[in-house]
């Protein structure tokens, strides 16, 4: 049996973040995938290292490479549009699912469970790869501003806002420890 899985995975490299935003330099959902599954990797770690946690950093980081895989198929809807109201943002999570579904079904039998696993984590998982996800997007409005585009100030203004409202300790610490580094040139970064 041959598997579409992976060469469908592979299409991540085409789906474009931010598409009502004008960006200095476009961003794809491999990398922000990528970002995600670090930065949630190193909220579990901050989470288990300074607050007592009990979190598998690493079953969370590979669940972050997937958390929008399903936008292989639906596309990036904006945040403004996902969110408008409830009725928009709950029909929205049945699309999503439904698009990680056929994406399942794709895989062999065998294989599966493993993957089903990563589309299904518990809520306490599911904050931090959410709250990673918003860090990630904090960082691109940074990318942005600091390249002079100001049509991400207020997205910058509204990200940090929602990363703070999550009430997340170990996102906050985050937040406080590492973020600052963006705002600096390379040449500062040593």
């Amino acid at each position: 049996m041959n598997s579409h899985y992976f060469a469908m995975l592979s299409r991540m490299k085409n789906i474009y973040r931010w598409g009502l935003m004008r960006n200095t330099r476009p961003e794809n959902l491999s990398e922000h995938s990528l970002e995600v599954a670090i930065i949630a990797h190193a909220l579990c770690i901050i989470s288990n290292k300074r607050l007592g946690g009990n979190i598998d950093a690493n079953k969370v980081g590979v669940a972050a490479m997937f958390h929008d895989t399903s936008e292989i198929i639906t596309g990036d809807m904006p945040t403004p549009i996902k969110y408008y109201n409830p009725e928009i943002k709950n029909v929205y999570k049945n699309i999503e699912s439904v698009a990680e579904e056929k994406l399942l079904q794709m895989l062999p039998d065998d294989m599966k469970p493993e993957y089903e696993a990563l589309y299904n984590v518990n809520e306490e998982e599911k904050a931090i790869i959410k709250a990673a996800d918003k860090i990630s997007a904090y960082i691109k409005c940074i990318e942005e501003t600091e390249s002079g585009n100001k049509e991400f100030l207020k997205a910058l203004k509204a990200t940090k806002s929602a990363v703070s409202d999550m009430k997340l300790k170990a996102a906050d610490i985050f937040m406080d420890e590492f973020i600052p580094s963006f705002y600096l040139p390379l040449d500062n970064q040593n």
